[in-house]
C-alpha cells in the first residue's frame, strides 16, 4: 500500500470512529510504528488531524483564548437560539447569576421583564445591557477586570458570592469534555465560576455544539455537578446519550 492510499484510509477511519490508534494502524497496514507516526505527523501538518498520546483525533481539543469581540461572531445564529431558549427558564422572583462570555451576554439581551428578577453578573457588558431595564435589579460583581472578556475575576468577587444564594446560574464555558468536565481558558475565571456554582441552586450551561470535546486551561467542575445544558442541534448522538446518562437535562434548539 502506498503512502497516499494509507493516508486516505487513515482519514476514513478517523472520520468514522472519531479517533485512530497508532498500534492498531501499524498492525492493520503491516507497517512499523515509526511509519504510522510519520504518516500522522504529515497529516497533522496539513491540519487534517491532531496527534495525542499514541492516537490521533479529528481536531485539536485544546482551546486558545480569543477576545470577546472575536468570540461573539462565532456561531452567532446558534447563540441567538440558545439565548432565547434559556430566557424562557426565568421565573418571577428569580435571583440569578450571569457569568461571562458571549453566550450569556446574548442571553442577557433576550431577557424580558420578569417580576422581582435580581441579577448578579461578572460581565460588564451584561450589567450595562440589563441596567437599561428598570424592572430588573442588577448587581455588578467586584474584582479585577479582564480586558479580553470584559468581565471581573479574583478574590473580591469570590468573597461577594459567599454572602448570597441564587436560584439559577447561567454559565458560559470554553470547553465541555465528557470525562474532564467544564473548562475555561483562564484559571482565575475558573475559580470564580466554582464559587458561582456553590452559591446557586440550579446550574444551567449555555454552550453551542462547537464547545463539546474541547478543553480549556482552567477546570470548572465535573458534568455531574450541573443540571442543564442548552445547546444547538450540532451535538452528536453519543454526547447526548452520555450526558443523559449522567443526569444532565438537555435543551436542544
Amino acid at each position: 500500500m502506498n503512502i497516499i492510499d494509507r493516508h486516505k484510509l487513515i482519514l476514513s477511519k478517523l472520520n468514522a470512529a472519531g479517533f485512530v490508534n497508532v498500534n492498531d494502524l501499524s498492525d492493520e497496514f503491516n507497517v512499523s510504528l515509526v511509519t504510522i507516526r510519520k504518516d500522522l505527523k504529515l497529516l497533522e501538518e496539513k491540519k487534517l488531524l491532531f496527534r495525542s498520546h499514541g492516537k490521533a483525533i479529528p481536531v485539536n481539543p485544546y482551546i486558545t483564548e480569543n477576545h470577546v469581540k472575536v468570540k461573539e461572531k462565532i456561531n452567532a445564529a446558534e447563540k441567538h437560539r440558545i439565548a432565547k431558549a434559556a430566557a424562557k427558564t426565568l421565573k418571577p422572583h428569580d435571583s440569578i447569576i450571569i457569568a461571562s462570555g458571549t453566550s450569556v451576554i446574548e442571553f442577557a439581551r433576550r431577557i424580558k421583564p420578569v417580576e422581582g428578577l435580581t441579577v448578579l453578573t461578572a460581565s460588564l457588558s451584561t450589567a450595562i445591557i440589563l441596567s437599561k431595564n428598570k424592572e430588573i435589579d442588577v448587581m455588578q460583581l467586584g474584582g479585577m477586570v479582564r480586558a479580553s472578556s470584559a468581565s471581573v475575576v479574583g478574590p473580591i468577587g469570590e468573597k461577594m458570592l459567599a454572602e448570597f444564594t441564587f436560584t439559577k446560574l447561567f454559565l458560559g464555558v470554553d470547553g465541555i469534555d465528557l470525562d474532564y468536565g467544564l473548562t475555561t481558558t483562564n484559571l482565575m475565571e475558573a475559580s470564580l465560576n466554582k464559587e458561582m456554582i456553590k452559591a446557586s441552586q440550579k446550574i444551567i450551561v449555555l454552550a453551542d455544539s462547537s464547545k463539546f470535546n474541547k478543553k480549556g486551561f482552567g477546570r470548572i467542575c465535573e458534568l455531574n455537578e450541573i443540571d442543564q445544558i442548552v445547546t444547538d442541534s450540532g451535538i452528536d448522538d453519543n454526547t447526548k446519550r452520555r450526558l443523559l446518562e449522567m443526569g444532565v437535562e438537555l435543551t436542544i434548539v
